[in-house]
């Protein structure tokens, strides 16, 4: 006897039966729980050398990512400002200096009212800060964070350290005065490490430096090619000379033979090359004393400067000081 059921039902009945053999299937499978293997475990000690690890082969941002994963983990470490601080210096390596400004100002403002000691990470921040503002070509801001340092900081090696470097500043302007007297205000304990009588002997000479009056240079070209010859330039001198020598006999000679369409447009012509004549002989007197003031600068470098520097095998701040030959 066959029973057959409304076809509602029937599809009922299918529906049931195959929810009731998903469940079998899922009651025969081990528990995750049971079979799983050890949990994964971050150790602090682990992370850190870990981001350290990238750091020291050149892998800045795969290192800040490491150093952000630990402040991360362990915020109540000792060691956070210390990732903190290399977050900044992977941002300086890789020239992104804008975010090593910003890692470092954070490090400030979390300490502020701290006392500042020489090997304190909030005093190696300031001097990040303004290392960052000279990489990018900005001396100006560098010298006001140094002189913040200054206004903060009672350590008389912090404020040596920023003398110095202040001094160093402007000898890169050639701001001569203004270095020497920065340069004077370090400690007498402190004066032989940092070679002030040294520097102050080769500064007093920057006097000497060669130098070509922009003004004169101007007032020799009205003789075309004087100026460039005044500031040693003599095949600019001769070619200025020929050119505008030739252009103006040319417009000349127009001029004599009723050519005045000819010898307007050779004037013209002859304007401007005397308008570069002019220009160009005080851009050379400009130039020469750039030149000669370069030369002066890395002569001393070469002689007395000291390299200011993080230890690069140590990732706690310090610093290092050496007698650059």
């Amino acid at each position: 006897m066959i029973i057959r059921l409304p076809f509602h039902r029937s599809l009922l009945i299918r529906r049931c039966l195959f929810g009731l053999t998903i469940l079998c299937a899922l009651s025969t499978l081990p528990c995750p729980s049971a079979s799983a293997g050890p949990a994964l475990s971050i150790n602090p000690d682990q992370q850190f050398d870990f981001a350290d690890r990238y750091f020291s082969k050149g892998k800045y941002l795969e290192a800040i990512g490491e150093y952000e994963r630990f402040i991360y983990f362990f915020p109540e470490d000792q060691r956070v400002t210390q990732a903190k601080f290399n977050i900044g210096r992977a941002y300086f390596q890789s020239r992104r200096f804008k975010n090593a400004i910003r890692a470092f100002e954070s490090i400030i403002e979390e300490h502020l009212g701290e006392s500042l000691s020489p090997s304190d990470l909030t005093t190696g921040s300031y001097f990040m800060i303004s290392k960052c503002h000279l990489r990018r070509g900005a001396p100006g801001p560098a010298i006001v964070t140094l002189r913040n340092l200054l206004a903060l900081s009672d350590d008389p090696n912090v404020r040596d350290e920023a003398y110095y470097r202040i001094g160093w500043i402007h000898v890169e302007t050639a701001a001569w005065e203004k270095a020497r007297s920065y340069f004077s205000q370090i400690s007498l304990k402190n004066r032989d490490k940092y070679r002030v009588e040294i520097l102050s002997a080769e500064l007093s000479n920057s006097h000497e430096i060669p130098k070509k009056s922009p003004r004169v240079a101007g007032m020799f070209s009205i003789l075309p090619g004087a100026g460039y010859l005044y500031c040693g330039r003599y095949k600019d001198a001769l070619i200025a000379f020929l050119l505008n020598g030739g252009l103006a006999y040319a417009a000349y000679e127009a001029f004599e033979h009723d050519s005045h369409a000819i010898g307007g447009l050779i004037a013209v012509v002859e304007m401007g090359f005397y308008t570069g004549n002019i220009y160009g002989s005080v851009s050379s007197a400009h130039k020469h004393n750039q030149s000669k003031a370069t030369r002066f600068i890395e002569n001393l470098k070469k002689n007395t400067k000291l390299r200011v520097s993080k230890d690069s095998e140590d990732t706690t701040f310090a610093l290092s000081l050496e007698y650059a030959f």
